[in-house]
């Protein structure tokens, strides 16, 4: 039986989906994370994959802005956070 992957999984749809949430356009989510748009594109567009600390300046820009990503059971997804610090 395989384990459950417990890491929240970064994927090119969970990114569209999170811009989608915050009404980001690529262009804010590169402002947001100083991440090149064209790497964002490239990634959403399944063009090539992410190096992890571009994956990370991704994500922590959208923590930043309450989001927050989940694998429950082995299910990939997001959730609002309530409260930022």
């Amino acid at each position: 039986m395989d384990q459950p992957q417990s890491d929240p999984v970064f994927s090119p749809a969970l990114c569209r989906a999170a811009r989608g949430y915050l009404a980001w356009t690529q262009e804010d989510l590169a402002t947001h994370s100083q991440v090149s748009r064209s790497t964002i594109r490239d990634f959403e567009g399944q063009r090539h994959g992410m190096h992890r600390s571009t994956e990370a300046q991704l994500k922590l820009a959208f923590e930043k802005a309450g989001l927050r990503f989940t694998n429950a059971q082995g299910c990939p997804g997001l959730c609002f956070m309530s409260s930022v610090d």
